[in-house]
């Protein structure tokens, strides 16, 4: 089955945005996941540039070479672990990685940094501070859950990263977010 990779899918709503421009399109598909669309056959021309101009509308792109596919397979991943993680769940991102894509992590490192600028580790990072921000003006748990949840050694690791990449404690922030969403 044909497969079409498309970069910035990044949830589950992205997910049903795709399906639902599939359908308008009656272009016949077997599964939309996260950055993949399995198609039940291939794309005419027509089609193929029809249905790349409506993700862009989007925000969404098509990729068709291989390293960028890869790329966007790792954001996909560490997306979709550090969204759904569970504090049972002790892991090394490096190895999830490699096992997960069949490749050395060095690699991966390698492509994922000449492509996006960065390492993967910061990205990571950028990933856990966002999902962090996500947990406190959710305001449903306390920060020691929120690290533990996150996998991080402890509070104070938590928020020396957080103040790291924020410039805020995460006392701070949530106090901040607090007064934004009062009513004068």
């Amino acid at each position: 089955m044909p497969t079409v990779h498309i970069k910035g899918m990044v949830c589950s709503r992205c997910v049903l945005v795709v399906q639902q421009l599939l359908q308008r399109l009656s272009i016949s598909y077997q599964s939309v996941n996260m950055g993949t669309v399995q198609l039940i056959q291939e794309l005419s021309a027509l089609e193929k540039e029809t249905f790349s101009k409506e993700l862009s509308k989007l925000g969404f792109e098509i990729i068709d070479d291989r390293k960028s596919q890869t790329v966007e397979k790792v954001k996909t991943l560490l997306i979709a672990l550090i969204q759904h993680q569970d504090n049972d769940i002790k892991i090394k991102y490096s190895q999830f990685l490699s096992d997960e894509l069949g490749m050395e992590y060095s690699y991966l490192s390698s492509l994922f940094s000449s492509a996006e600028h960065t390492t993967i580790e910061k990205y990571i990072i950028q990933l856990k501070i966002d999902k962090v921000k996500e947990l406190l003006k959710y305001d449903e748990l306390s920060l020691k859950e929120i690290a533990e949840r996150l996998n991080y050694s402890s509070v104070q690791a938590l928020s020396n990263q957080f103040r790291k990449v924020t410039s805020l404690s995460p006392s701070e922030f949530k106090n901040q977010n607090k007064l934004q969403f009062q009513i004068p």
